[in-house]
């Protein structure tokens, strides 16, 4: 399934559905109190419900046969797919020649930090910054684990068991403040500066995220390629150590880490500024775009 959140109009709600094909999406809610089964508005809501996958299933099922919360997307206004996660928690040197570009040693057990979730904002949104306190905004393209079920303690062999699916990421990264602060958390966590999307695709139709193809392109330039396939630490030890130190919850998100190519160490460096247009792709997840202004 590909979940998203969704509205009809400006004044509505989001509320959490699973696109069909490119023409259809399912209000899971709408269906599913018509199908005698109880679905909350929100994503997070739904991974932390028992059974939540079968009951968005039978959801769609009777949204196709009786055209019950069935609404073509163009009707529709898409959001976040996630929203108000507890924890945003991010990977950092992940890819080799990414922190080889760096001049960072190739570190010996993930690196974590974290982007507050205020940071989170949904495809075709934009990414806004204060000019007078950023003047170096990056971009990253990284692959997004989501939390379906509670992770405490798990082993790497059972952290699958544990994820729920995958988004596109862009970790957007003021440069000045983070590497002027000492620490990361103030430049990673500027308000917009965590887009994802544009759906979640659950784990059972994206059974391999250690061989998909990633980009970036920044105003229709590729400017990252890569593969996952290069990472250093894959989801399931990422997934088990973040749980021997904290625990999960369902609708977390974890930024699994950039490849190489990011703006400020390409040469010249390509920084982002008023009116640039950022597209991020994984193989199979589909694509997230986002354009840039300052405020």
């Amino acid at each position: 399934m590909r979940i998203g959140q969704y509205s009809v109009d400006g004044t509505e709600a989001p509320w959490v559905g699973v696109r069909l094909d490119e023409g259809r999406v399912v209000n899971l809610p709408e269906a599913g109190v018509q199908a005698g089964v109880g679905i909350p508005n929100t994503t997070t809501e739904l991974l932390a419900s028992w059974e939540w996958q079968e009951k968005a299933e039978l959801a769609v099922e009777y949204a196709e046969e009786t055209g019950t919360g069935l609404y073509d997307t163009g009707e529709v206004e898409r959001h976040a797919p996630v929203t108000a996660p507890e924890k945003v928690v991010c990977v950092g040197l992940n890819y080799v020649d990414h922190a080889e570009e760096g001049g960072n040693p190739i570190p010996e057990t993930p690196v974590l930090f974290s982007k507050f979730p205020t940071t989170i904002t949904g495809p075709e949104s934009t990414v806004s910054w204060d000019p007078d306190l950023t003047e170096k905004v990056d971009y990253e393209a990284e692959l997004v684990v989501v939390i379906g079920e509670e992770a405490r303690r798990v082993d790497q062999d059972e952290a699958f068991d544990h994820v729920a699916g995958y988004l596109v990421g862009n970790d957007v990264s003021a440069r000045d403040l983070q590497h002027g602060d000492g620490q990361w958390v103030r430049g990673k966590s500027l308000d917009s500066f965590a887009p994802i999307g544009p759906e979640l695709v659950t784990a059972d139709e994206a059974p391999d995220p250690h061989d998909r193809d990633i980009w970036a392109e920044v105003n229709g330039e590729r400017v990252q390629d890569s593969s996952t396939s290069n990472f250093i630490f894959g989801v399931d030890e990422i997934v088990s150590f973040c749980s021997k130190a904290f625990t999960l919850k369902p609708g977390d998100l974890i930024f699994t880490g950039t490849p190489p190519g990011v703006g400020v160490y390409r040469e010249p460096p390509v920084l982002l500024g008023d009116g640039d247009e950022v597209t991020i792709g994984i193989e199979g997840l589909g694509e997230l775009t986002n354009t840039c202004a300052f405020d």
